[in-house]
């Protein structure tokens, strides 16, 4: 099973791309899609539309899994961060692939064990798990590799422990 993860962002949208068979994973590509300050919103949206089918054609994910939204103050960087991901979403539905959403929490509790794990930790454990030389950058990129394990280690268990899947 090939998994795309997606750490949603307006300047830095994180991908990481894995497979998943036997129990084991193997690293396949990560990358980061990213739009420069200053653009007009919409261009900045296009970008993020067009190289997300990019990848989408390129590795034909099984799944997708991404992580939920979660804000503490900024609104305008939430509506903003928002739109890039209904932009991400509409990019997978139109290709049918079955969409997953993790909170941070529980991509950290799959990862590390531990819901406060901070973001080392975090990537060390997808080094860990990946057999990767170094912790992939930029920190987005990691976190979507995180997001797509997260997916790996809950998938058969999404529905009881609470893990969404998108409709």
């Amino acid at each position: 099973m090939i998994i795309l993860g997606i750490d949603p962002g307006y300047a830095i949208v994180g991908i990481g791309v894995i497979e998943y068979k036997g129990g084991k994973h193997r690293y396949i590509h990560h990358c980061a899609i990213t739009t420069p300050a200053g653009m007009p919103t919409t261009e900045r949206l296009q970008i993020i539309f067009r190289e997300m089918n990019l990848l989408l054609d390129e590795y034909k994910p099984d799944a997708v899994a991404i992580e939920e939204l979660f804000f503490n103050s900024n609104q305008k960087t939430a509506i903003n961060v928002a739109q890039a991901r209904g932009v991400l979403l509409v990019s997978v539905t139109n290709r049918n692939i079955p969409i997953y959403e993790y909170t941070p929490l529980q991509v950290k509790q799959s990862i590390t064990g531990y819901g406060r794990a901070d973001k080392k930790q975090i990537q060390t454990m997808v080094k860990m798990l990946l057999h990767l030389n170094a912790i992939p950058k930029p920190d987005d990129a990691a976190d979507a590799l995180a997001i797509a394990i997260t997916h790996t280690q809950t998938s058969g268990l999404s529905k009881a422990l609470g893990f969404n899947k998108v409709k």
